[in-house]
């Protein structure tokens, strides 16, 4: 068998995804990534290798292949767009929030830890003036006057708003705080809630590692994941040697949860995925001259999905990133109605620019709903209804959990992307769990059953399809490590 050229598999990854995007996403920190792997493998190997993720995912009706081709072809290309418009670029957010669950362990002191905030004068005036989606003080204490004021400041709805519309901004706000929010949400009136442009602090591997992060991940997975303690989840680096134990027997203990619970521990399994992709694919790979040269590193990917390095386990992580993305999936599928109405405009204070920031993300929805296999949610929390209802509550505080742990991160781009990308995912839940009031919307007023804030949308977007699917081109990268000696 012949050897596969680096130009042969730069060849075969254009093949399969979207030719320049991919291709050059791979080839930015190409040539030293052939250094840790100088031996390539036949043809049949690579063949063999792309075989290990195939086929249907568990817990819903769809195959890896029909998500790779509407992803890359049809979702990625818009949601990129998306991403860099001035609404979805601004995210405000609290990076000083004391951990609530042990002491802090500092900051994180590599200069790649740190976040640039972005001065306000740069934020678009619409953008600040309609960051808040409640009211400063009790609706009923305020003049009418003050009422319009309030009603012109929400920046996810038009502010060109009947008095019929400005009366429903006050009954929603009274009604706002008992909304089923998922996450620990951050107050955005702190003076320590800064806006930070999120194309200028991208999510990135910052050389934070160690026992602090791993603290985080394993509260995270031996607290809130319905797991008994007797149970060690596979290859956790701070649990008892378990000598060649694979980790089978956690997962003859995941298939006999209930499907609520296997679906908890596989959103937060491909969520710690999706994370780990993206830190390999942008690794810091050199440092020379004061200029960091940012690109994918095959060795650490091996080490956290090779199917050899993981005992298999690396096959059932990405599988849950598939998984986690067909959930977000379907959540924007769900919410396009809130969105479709009229009333809704992604305001920025720009007419021009708001009216195209609209219309390209009603494109993503009309993609997404031609999109033919989604995961059905009906099947979770049915049954009888007050243990359904029980479940679900506790399936929102644990999750609720996870996000507040987020302020336990000690790097501040880690917390950043990790509190930003927890609260997509709830908004995501949020929104799955609001069928019925998203489907009773009103047309041209507000509703106080189902409102999403600016800071929801903008994690909703950036979080979910918008940089997962980036996250997708991994096989270019498993291609490599997999087929190679």
């Amino acid at each position: 068998m012949s050897k596969l050229t680096t130009r042969a598999l730069g060849g075969l990854v254009t093949l399969w995804f979207l030719g320049n995007f991919v291709l050059g996403w791979f080839q930015h920190g190409n040539g030293r990534a052939q250094t840790q792997h100088s031996d390539r493998s036949s043809d049949s190997q690579d063949q063999s290798c792309l075989c290990h993720l195939t086929g249907v995912l568990d817990d819903c009706f769809c195959d890896v292949e029909s998500i790779d081709v509407f992803n890359n072809f049809k979702l990625y290309p818009q949601i990129k767009k998306l991403t860099e418009r001035d609404y979805f670029r601004y995210y405000r957010v609290n990076l000083k929030r004391p951990c609530p669950f042990w002491p802090d362990d500092g900051h994180c002191s590599i200069k790649d830890c740190h976040v640039e905030p972005c001065p306000e004068s740069k934020v678009p005036d619409g953008i600040k003036s309609g960051n808040y989606n409640k009211y400063s003080q009790p609706a009923g204490t305020m003049s009418d006057v003050q009422q319009c004021e309030q009603a012109k400041e929400l920046g996810a709805i038009n502010s060109t708003l009947s008095n019929q519309s400005k009366e429903a901004f006050a009954d929603w706000a009274r009604h706002d705080d008992a909304q089923d929010h998922f996450c620990e949400l951050d107050d955005e009136t702190s003076p320590d809630a800064e806006y930070v442009d999120l194309l200028l602090n991208p999510e990135r591997y910052t050389g934070y590692k160690g026992p602090s992060a791993w603290r985080v991940w394993n509260s995270i997975y031996e607290e809130n994941c319905f797991k008994p303690r007797s149970v060690y989840r596979p290859l956790n680096p701070l649990a008892p040697s378990r000598g060649d134990d694979d980790g089978e027997g956690f997962y003859d203990w995941l298939e006999g949860l209930c499907l609520e619970k296997r679906v908890f521990y596989r959103l937060i399994s491909g969520l710690h995925s999706s994370i780990n992709i993206h830190l390999c694919a942008e690794y810091l790979l050199d440092e020379g001259w004061g200029r960091a040269v940012w690109g994918p590193n095959i060795q650490e990917f091996r080490l956290r999905f090779d199917t050899a390095e993981t005992k298999g386990e690396g096959t059932r992580r990405l599988k849950n990133l598939y998984f986690l993305y067909l959930i977000e999936l379907r959540a924007l599928y769900k919410v396009a109605p809130y969105f479709e109405r009229a009333i809704v405009n992604l305001y920025t204070g720009n007419a021009q620019e708001d009216g195209e920031t609209k219309e390209l993300l009603l494109h993503v929805f009309n993609e997404i709903k031609a999109f033919p296999m989604h995961f059905d949610e009906k099947s979770m929390f049915a049954g009888n209804k007050i243990e359904a209802k029980t479940l679900k509550e506790e399936f929102r505080l644990h999750f609720k959990n996870i996000s507040r742990i987020m302020d336990c991160v000690g790097c501040s781009k880690c917390r950043l992307w990790g509190k930003l990308q927890t609260q997509g995912l709830g908004t995501a839940l949020k929104i799955l769990f609001s069928e019925k009031e998203i489907q009773n919307l009103p047309e041209r007023s507000p509703s106080k059953g189902f409102q999403l804030t600016r800071q929801e949308i903008v994690a909703l977007i950036n979080a979910l399809p918008g940089r997962w699917s980036h996250r997708f081109t991994w096989r270019s990268i498993h291609a490599a490590v997999t087929c190679t000696g």
